[in-house]
């Protein structure tokens, strides 16, 4: 049991650093004096931000989150060791 609960730490760690490094990748929500410049193209980019970088960067911050919960539950409920 102490080698599940070594490997899950483990994959814990990394998902912290990987979920820090994509929050900080990613845009700010506020558009300032760009969104007020870019108003047709930005609709454009708004309806295909699932297929673009900052949709992919939202994606996988979801994602990492509910690993994040998910493992921080089973490490803290000591299930494994």
């Amino acid at each position: 049991m102490q080698i599940i609960h070594t490997i899950l730490l483990i994959i814990y760690i990394i998902v912290c650093v990987a979920l820090t490094v994509i929050v900080l990748m990613q845009e700010g929500k506020q558009a300032g004096l760009s969104g007020a410049i870019n108003g047709a193209a930005g609709t454009y980019w708004g309806k295909n931000k699932g297929r673009s970088m900052e949709g992919g960067l939202e994606m996988a911050t979801r994602v990492l989150a509910i690993v994040f919960i998910v493992l921080s539950l089973i490490l803290n409920f000591k299930i494994f060791g």
